[in-house]
């Protein structure tokens, strides 16, 4: 969640910029963009590791239930060896033992569906905030090279927009 948090702060910090005049550009503090900029990156590894330990669950819990079911598949391995005179429990064991293995796979399959759609999504929610930022870090830069060129004009000697349009022949 904190993740989240510092990226308002840094879309904060952008829309609450002041403006320039006249522009769609805004004045940043830059060092305090920064170390937003880099609070974030600190946390992209966190992100990172708790999505890990979720495919670490789930890894865990497909090994467990592969483990239940040998154990089950031995059991009734070693039940068979008992009562091979009587083949009708024989087979009622195998069908019971397919079952539980089959039953066991499918809900493996089911929590690795799920890990992998909660992975998913937050990876999409974070894939939207990191572009949110960039368009907002792309819109400054965009802003300060509009200023950077109106100064540029200026000191070349070109006429001022804004007198020309005071003067009325803009």
């Amino acid at each position: 969640m904190e993740i989240h948090e510092r990226l308002d702060e840094l879309t904060a910090a952008v829309e609450g910029a002041r403006s320039v005049p006249m522009s769609a550009s805004c004045v940043v503090n830059r060092s305090e963009v920064l170390d937003q900029i880099d609070a974030v990156r600190r946390l992209l590894p966190i992100e990172m590791q708790r999505a890990d330990s979720l495919l670490a669950d789930a890894d865990g819990v497909l090994a467990e239930a592969r483990a239940q079911a040998e154990q089950i598949i031995a059991g009734g391995q070693e039940e068979r060896m008992h009562l091979v005179s009587d083949t009708q429990i024989q087979a009622q064991a195998e069908r019971e033992a397919g079952r539980i293995i089959a039953t066991a796979e499918q809900e493996a399959e089911r929590m690795q569906r799920e890990v992998d759609d909660y992975i998913d999504a937050k990876l999409a929610n974070f894939e939207i905030v990191l572009s949110k930022t960039l368009d907002a870090v792309a819109r400054g830069r965009d802003k300060i090279q509009g200023r950077r060129a109106v100064e540029d004009l200026s000191e070349i000697g070109l006429p001022d927009l804004e007198e020309d349009e005071a003067s009325g022949n803009g």
